[in-house]
């Protein structure tokens, strides 16, 4: 593939290899040659193993768990690439970890996501490709370039083809800050919105949800970003079971789900989990109540559209 003079080349880390895999067969190309491991003493060692000079370079790399490790790998590509003249480095980072460290919650706090955006900027990357950054407002920690695809279009889609046109449907925001999300999301599949407002009287007393909107013998679909430890999620099905919703699925785009999530979504009144494939889901994490949808099609049109100087804002009215 050749447009303006440079052949583009797809450099993967080990975060997410069937991703990045799925994404270069999309394009019709093989990932670059490269080797990503370790030295004896654990220090990450990589070797750029063809000719990259001028070439532009996509290099795949979720900062997912370990999210340190990922990171660094991602960080060391970018510094060989541009070591090796590659023409232009884009990072694709289908999900950018520390982006909830945003903002200082309290004081002496460290905003980590304006750090890793640091880090990044300063490695060599010449742009950055994303999906569903925890907080929109992180594009500005960038001061390059930063692409930010969606990934509510490949889940409305999913549960529309699903449900149809079910007049039971309604969409639920987990919490006061999803509810921007929820809204876009109810709007797509044009289903009504409900919110809950989860609150703390005090300390150490339990959490009173109450619930905005009619859920009552509704099938309720509740949207998040990330879920990491699913308590959020699943107290938010728990909540909308107790009122009697009738059915109870959950949407996200990245599907973290560490420490007790699995338990906690196995146990839980929620019918289906639906996430995509930017964080990678292991085997031993592959339950029933799970459906993992790829992000394949929309990264490797993202990239092609990157490469020959295409809108990338006319991909999301496609979406």
């Amino acid at each position: 593939m050749n447009i303006h003079g440079k052949d583009i080349k797809i450099f993967a880390g080990n975060s997410n290899i069937e991703l990045a895999e799925e994404i270069a067969a999309k394009i019709g190309l093989p990932l670059g040659a490269s080797n990503v491991g370790r030295f004896s003493d654990g220090e990450i060692a990589i070797s750029i193993n063809e000719v990259v000079r001028g070439s532009d370079v996509f290099i795949i790399q979720s900062t997912c768990t370990p999210v340190n490790d990922n990171l660094v790998e991602l960080l060391i590509l970018i510094d060989a690439l541009r070591r090796a003249s590659a023409g232009r480095i884009t990072a694709v980072m289908p999900y950018f970890g520390y982006a909830r460290q945003d903002r200082k919650a309290k004081a002496r706090d460290p905003i980590s996501a304006k750090l890793v955006a640091n880090l990044i900027t300063t490695a060599g990357a010449d742009r950055v490709l994303t999906m569903d950054l925890h907080a929109t407002q992180l594009q500005g920690f960038f001061d390059i370039p930063l692409d930010h695809l969606l990934g509510a279009p490949i889940l409305a889609k999913y549960i529309q083809e699903k449900f149809g046109n079910s007049e039971d449907i309604v969409v639920v925001s987990p919490d006061i800050g999803s509810v921007s999300r929820s809204r876009k999301f109810a709007e797509k599949i044009e289903a009504p919105l409900a919110i809950i407002d989860k609150r703390r009287p005090k300390a150490n007393v339990c959490e009173i949800m109450n619930i905005i909107g009619d859920v009552r013998g509704k099938l309720a679909i509740l949207v998040d970003d990330i879920i990491d430890t699913a308590g959020t999620i699943v107290n938010a099905a728990n909540a909308l079971a107790d009122i009697g919703a009738k059915e109870i699925y959950a949407c996200c785009t990245h599907g973290v789900l560490s420490g007790p999530a699995i338990e906690r979504i196995k146990n839980s009144p929620i019918k289906e989990l639906v996430t995509l494939n930017t964080v990678p889901l292991p085997k031993e994490k592959r339950i029933d109540k799970i459906t993992v949808l790829s992000v394949a099609d929309v990264f490797a049109e993202a990239i092609e559209r990157i490469y020959g100087d295409i809108s990338i804002s006319t991909l999301f009215t496609q979406q």
